[in-house]
């Protein structure tokens, strides 16, 4: 049980000296993840929209 108890100490000092982002800081990477999810899905859709015209054209 002292060897758990420990790590757990152990585990609260390293989060302690963690620097942890503002409120800000994870504001700006939020958004900066959602529109590369949202950009990156309108291409994907284009393509598969164009491959599906494609494959319908050919066969």
């Amino acid at each position: 049980m002292n060897k758990i108890f420990g790590f757990f100490k152990e585990c609260g000092v390293e989060l302690r000296k963690v620097e942890w982002p503002s409120r800000d800081d994870v504001v700006s990477s939020v958004k900066v993840v959602i529109v590369s999810t949202v950009i990156i899905a309108v291409v994907l859709g284009a393509l598969d929209l164009l491959f599906t015209t494609g494959m319908r054209i050919v066969f």
